[in-house]
């Protein structure tokens, strides 16, 4: 027995979305043998893209039941049933959502007929339903509306159903999914979190911080390490007794924080973190006429350039130079002859490697290639968003040093230094700090870059 499901909902963050309609058809693999068709009051705001994809507003919903009052009548007609919907985790992971939030859980087996089409129909260019009914010729009417594509899902199935003649995919697909099914010890924690951007902490039952992260949406990341499989994810569920956050706001700050406070607490499951994000460095080498770049993993004596997560990466990024800036592979540690260099013998190495070129015109290049790896001035500030409405983050850089972040409703509030200083949460600067604030702002990604005069 199948139950067919569709659900439109309200939008919004994760985990805090609410139904607005929903249609399930009780099948039996011949014929629909029971149906329930309805708008839900979510008792919340629709986001107004969803008001214009579904046609379903605010108004409509007023005098329709709210969920508890046809959660029953769900549990009825899904009894016995595997739940079919086309993406059925999102629909289960609602359905689930919302029993949780009145204390009930809903368990169903499922099938997903967007996985279900790809196996049995791979020849269609796309697998979205409203594609995917087009292509297949199947009448579909009022898309975007639950009773719609729950027919149309239906049809689809139907259609499945027989090319799957020996009735073998059908079974392996169908699956026990859990998308939202967190043990009842982790639904208090979950529901304390919030669906922002920010930096959590994991703490176990000493109160030790045993993982920080990050996230755009707090709690959704919280709850793929309360109910992974994966080895880290199940270690953390064993030790966890309590979820801590700070909200942040910019994605700038954030990364600048998770980055600072690893380094400094040094949590178990923060591995590869406690030393550094960016473990490989290029620096530059004076022990000749010509300026040597040195890729190599990072030492705390010595300056680099840039730092990167990986030797393909370093090296990438040197071949870049070599088109941009006219760098010479022999030198480079990539090259360890003193032959002429590859690019030489096609012309397009000025030729510091037979010394063609004089050091002073290849040092010139290397000057070039310093100033684009500095900040665009040596004391500003870094504006992005804050954590709520009116505020703005900033992250400060004196002496081309980070000194930390802060935040600010007034523009009064960042006038000198010693209003700076007095917002500031200081943050240690290293390489890997350095290579944050560079590649956001050769991406542009910020509200305003301030220059600052020295006082």
């Amino acid at each position: 027995m199948y139950a067919i499901l569709d659900i439109e909902t309200t939008g919004g963050n994760y985990d805090e979305e609410g139904i607005t309609e929903i249609a399930i058809y009780r099948y039996d693999g011949i014929q629909i043998i029971d149906q329930f068709c309805s708008l839900i009051n979510p008792q919340k705001a629709i986001q107004p893209f969803v008001v214009k994809l579904t046609g379903i507003n605010e108004n409509m919903l007023r005098n329709a039941p709210k969920f508890y009052e046809v959660a029953k009548r769900i549990v009825e007609i899904t009894e016995d049933c595997v739940l079919v919907a086309h993406n059925a985790a999102f629909d289960y992971r609602i359905l689930q959502t919302e029993f949780r939030r009145l204390g009930f859980s809903f368990e169903r087996k499922t099938i997903c007929t967007v996985n279900l089409s790809q196996v049995l129909l791979p020849e269609q260019p796309a697998f979205s339903l409203g594609k995917l009914i087009r292509n297949l010729g199947i009448p579909f009417s009022d898309q975007h509306r639950a009773h719609g594509d729950a027919k149309a899902t239906l049809k689809l199935f139907e259609l499945l159903l027989e090319k799957d003649s020996e009735k073998k995919i059908i079974k392996e697909h169908t699956q026990s999914l859990e998308p939202n099914k967190t043990p009842s010890r982790f639904l208090k924690i979950i529901d304390k979190l919030p669906s922002e951007m920010g930096v959590y902490y994991i703490h176990n039952q000493e109160h030790e911080i045993i993982y920080i992260g990050k996230s755009n949406n707090v709690k959704k990341r919280v709850l793929s390490h309360l109910t992974g499989k994966q080895k880290k994810a199940v270690a953390l569920q064993n030790e966890v007794a309590e979820v801590t956050y700070s909200l942040t706001g910019g994605e700038l700050v954030t990364l600048l924080k998770e980055q600072n406070e690893i380094k400094a607490v040094a949590p178990t499951y923060n591995h590869s973190m406690k030393f550094r994000m960016f473990p490989m460095g290029i620096r530059l080498l004076y022990d000749s006429p010509y300026p040597k770049l040195i890729l190599e993993q990072i030492k705390k004596e010595h300056n680099y350039l840039s730092v990167y997560k990986n030797k393909k990466a370093a090296k990438a990024a040197v071949f870049r130079w070599m088109d941009q800036f006219g760098i010479c592979m022999q030198k480079t540690s990539l090259m360890h002859s003193e032959q002429a260099c590859f690019n030489s013998t096609i012309g397009k190495c000025d030729g510091a490697c037979t010394g063609k070129e004089m050091p002073e015109d290849y040092i010139k290049k290397v000057e070039a290639l310093i100033e684009s790896m500095t900040y665009p001035y040596p004391d500003f500030l870094f504006i992005e968003k804050g954590r709520k409405n009116g505020e703005k983050a900033f992250i400060y850089v004196a002496n081309e040093q980070l000194m930390g972040y802060g935040y600010f409703e007034l523009n009064h509030q960042i006038k000198s230094t010693t209003k700076l200083q007095s917002r500031l949460i200081p943050i240690q600067d290293n390489p890997d700090t350095k290579k944050l604030i560079n590649s956001f702002i050769s991406r542009k990604k910020y509200l305003k870059l301030i220059p600052l005069q020295k006082t």
